[in-house]
């Protein structure tokens, strides 16, 4: 089922993915135009181990996002953050937004040539060694396509709590290493697609891990609370364990 079909069949389910928490920080990187989108870029001047984040809806302008990726990029990476909204990132996080037009405008068919565009030409332009994808929630749906055994341009991904993935996508990906980060309450990974999607990674023999932060909600990685401990602590998790995932599997890049 469609994005923003999915969104107008469970109307809360859409809502969780546009509120949040701002962060404070000073962002170390820049933005640049690279292959025709407004990119955030931050981190080694190699490109021989890049990771890219495909964002959620509240893009590449999110100073929380900016500070996820200078902490990635401090790790040795070339960090990308490309404007896959094609500059209509949600600017407020109280919700106020009408989703269901959002999603609409932002449907699988109008998403994904961006993605895969940017993608292929930064492996045409700078054939990097390693390609790590962050994929937070509606960017979760586009960082699986990168790693499909049809057309894959990353060697490992990293998503946490992913909004709208099909089973068929999780089933495509083959033996690319994927991690999981999810929250205990989640009204779009839930409980089921969480289980249904370890079923499809062990029935796929993929290599994945899947963690599980309790006391959280869908968005936490990105937008959480931080002022509540049990959020900090998840919160902060889910990026060392995504940095650890992507030095482990580019270590011999």
């Amino acid at each position: 089922m469609p994005l923003f079909q999915i969104i107008k069949k469970d109307k809360m389910s859409g809502k969780c993915c546009f509120t949040g928490n701002l962060h404070t920080g000073e962002p170390l990187g820049k933005f640049e135009e690279v292959f025709g989108l407004k990119t955030y870029v931050t981190g080694s001047p190699s490109n021989e181990k890049v990771l890219v984040i495909l964002t959620d809806v509240f893009g590449n302008e999110l100073n929380n996002t900016k500070l996820i990726a200078d902490q990635l990029a401090g790790e040795d990476f070339k960090v990308y953050v490309p404007d896959i909204l094609f500059g209509d990132n949600v600017k407020s996080l109280d919700g106020s937004v009408d989703f269901h037009e959002w999603a609409h405008n932002h449907r699988p068919e109008i998403t994904r040539p961006i993605v895969d565009q940017f993608m292929k030409s930064l492996q045409a332009t700078f054939s990097p060694k390693f390609v790590g994808v962050v994929g937070h929630c509606f960017g979760a749906k586009y960082a699986l396509h990168q790693i499909d055994v049809k057309q894959s341009t990353a060697n490992a991904i990293a998503v946490a709590h992913p909004s709208f993935c099909e089973q068929e996508e999780f089933r495509a990906i083959g033996k690319h290493p994927i991690l999981i980060s999810a929250a205990q309450t989640d009204s779009i990974f839930t409980v089921e697609s969480r289980h249904e999607t370890e079923k499809t990674l062990n029935d796929i023999g993929a290599v994945y891990q899947i963690d599980l932060f309790s006391q959280v909600t869908h968005g936490f990685a990105v937008r959480g609370d931080v002022s509540d401990p049990c959020v900090l602590y998840a919160k902060e998790k889910v990026t060392l364990d995504q940095i650890h995932w992507f030095k482990h599997f580019s270590k011999d890049a």
